[in-house]
């Protein structure tokens, strides 16, 4: 009897072991691809700051007035190309088309639960009456 119970220890010993190396390998591997993935990042974060200098270098303000000169027509501005604001032209009033019908058929003085709620005033007459 003490023998087999030797065996049964022996292989719950095999056994635990197995499995603390096969808990160690997957730890291992986990490692390896969570520093793969760190490079991964800094290799895009590397190119992210790549891409940032070389926007930078390519829309520095020299290099592209020297485009615009040489590629586009442009005038220089000069200041009686300014509007005052008295030589603009008046801004149309807005057209409330609802509230003139409404003023027409005598319904401009309603008012609503928002109103109410703000302390307006209600019309004497019901809204049945009008």
């Amino acid at each position: 009897m003490v023998r087999w119970l030797n065996a049964v220890a022996i292989l719950a010993l095999l056994g635990s072991a197995a499995y603390a190396y096969s808990i160690k390998y997957e730890t291992a591997r986990y490692f390896a691809e969570i520093v793969r993935t760190q490079h991964a990042i800094q290799r895009e974060k590397d190119t992210i700051g790549m891409l940032k200098a070389d926007y930078a270098w390519l829309s520095r303000p020299g290099r592209v007035q020297a485009l615009a000169d040489r590629h586009l027509d442009l005038q220089n501005y000069s200041i009686d190309q300014a509007a005052k604001p008295g030589d603009l032209p008046e801004r149309a009033p807005r057209v409330d088309s609802i509230g003139r019908k409404l003023e027409a058929l005598g319904l401009s003085d309603i008012t609503t639960p928002r109103d109410e709620r703000a302390g307006g005033a209600r019309s004497a007459t019901p809204p049945a009456q009008r």
